[in-house]
């Protein structure tokens, strides 16, 4: 399989990814527009934000920080998070377990 063959799923308006599915993980290459938001939410799945290009407002249990490049965020099962697009983005997640809801 090859990224670019992986057609592309808009989850929240201005959220483009590509998800890929093992039976315990999902990776998603996100595609995010500047002023993107993601609301506060929470979910069972442990969760690795990878920021691969752009900046990222993340907030996570009601601390915010900005991140760019490089920047890799672990997000525990069940706690509040939300971000916000400052540019536009390229950035990675993994769920664990599967995102069922993704597929």
């Amino acid at each position: 399989m090859n990224l670019a063959e992986i057609k592309e799923k808009e989850i929240f308006p201005g959220l483009k990814g590509k998800f890929v599915h093992g039976d315990k993980i999902s990776w998603v290459f996100w595609d995010v527009k500047k002023g993107s938001v993601v609301e506060k939410h929470n979910h069972i799945h442990e969760q690795i934000m990878h920021v691969v290009e752009g900046e990222f407002e993340f907030t996570l249990d009601r601390k915010t920080k900005k991140y760019s490049n490089g920047d890799v965020v672990v997000i525990p099962s069940n706690i509040p998070h939300s971000g916000k697009a400052l540019t536009n983005c390229k950035l990675m997640d993994v769920f664990s377990p599967v995102r069922e809801e993704y597929r």
